[in-house]
């Protein structure tokens, strides 16, 4: 166990699995060992069969994650091997989020940038306050920025916007950010803990089955045409309406109550 381990918390609370970046004191930035925890943490999530939406916030109120350590980069990124390493890390638990069969949803407080972006970017949803800011300052520091990143991030603002956010470096607003797709819901700070937890609990009370079928496809639609498991997209949605949970959704509707999914 690294000194960095406990700077990644978990919990799990009625079908929901919030993973917590906890280093406020340098507004959340990821060191290699909370980029490994995190990864162990969320797969940790994605095999247990009662969790199913997930949800990454960070500690402190002044930050979802502000980037990467860089007081780290004279051990963790001094050389290429030690940047390879470290982006090997990166890039797991990076690709692990994009592909996570389940929901996810960032609630973004504070400062939100470069790689924390980048695990915003990964998720499904992204849900920030009025003071919340953006941005990817690789270009201000010479960090190279690879191809999985940026095409993310032109696949949700466009490759217009895109281009500005990685060619300038600078901070964008909440208010910006929205405007350009790159966030779902602005809220008030003070409601930012609750609106994400009545959201996340309102996509937990859906059907199971029906979410992961919707999730497959949209992880597909990322990857290139000839790599997209289509009969195993249609295998997912095949599954739904062979499922109890499909008799169980059309008696809730015709009774007039809410439905009880068991994701079977």
């Amino acid at each position: 166990m690294t000194p960095d381990t406990n700077k990644i918390l978990s919990e799990k609370n009625e079908r929901i699995g919030r993973i917590i970046f906890n280093n406020p004191e340098r507004r959340n930035a990821m060191s290699l060992a909370m980029w490994q925890t995190a990864k162990e943490v969320l797969q940790d999530f994605i095999d247990d069969p009662e969790i199913r939406v997930i949800v990454l916030s960070g500690a402190g109120g002044k930050a979802f994650v502000s980037g990467a350590d860089i007081s780290k980069f004279a051990t963790e990124r001094a050389t290429v091997e030690d940047t390879q390493r470290y982006n090997k890390a990166t890039g797991a638990t990076s690709d692990l989020l994009s592909t996570c069969p389940k929901p996810t949803i960032a609630q973004i407080q504070g400062f939100c940038m470069g790689g924390g972006l980048a695990l915003a970017l990964c998720c499904d949803l992204r849900i920030c306050t009025e003071a919340s800011q953006f941005g990817l300052p690789a270009a201000k520091l010479s960090v190279g920025y690879g191809f999985g990143g940026i095409r993310r991030l032109a696949e949700i603002v466009g490759p217009a916007f895109a281009r500005e956010i990685t060619f300038t470096g600078r901070r964008f607003s909440s208010q910006e950010a929205e405007v350009m797709g790159l966030v779902n819901r602005i809220v008030p700070e003070a409601e930012l803990a609750s609106y994400v937890s009545d959201y996340a609990t309102t996509i937990a009370d859906n059907a199971p089955l029906t979410i992961a079928a919707m999730k497959k496809i949209f992880v597909e639609l990322g990857k290139d045409p000839d790599s997209r498991d289509l009969d195993g997209c249609q295998t997912l949605v095949e599954r739904c309406f062979g499922s109890e949970d499909y008799v169980e959704g059309r008696q809730a509707f015709l009774e007039k109550r809410k439905p009880n999914f068991q994701g079977r």
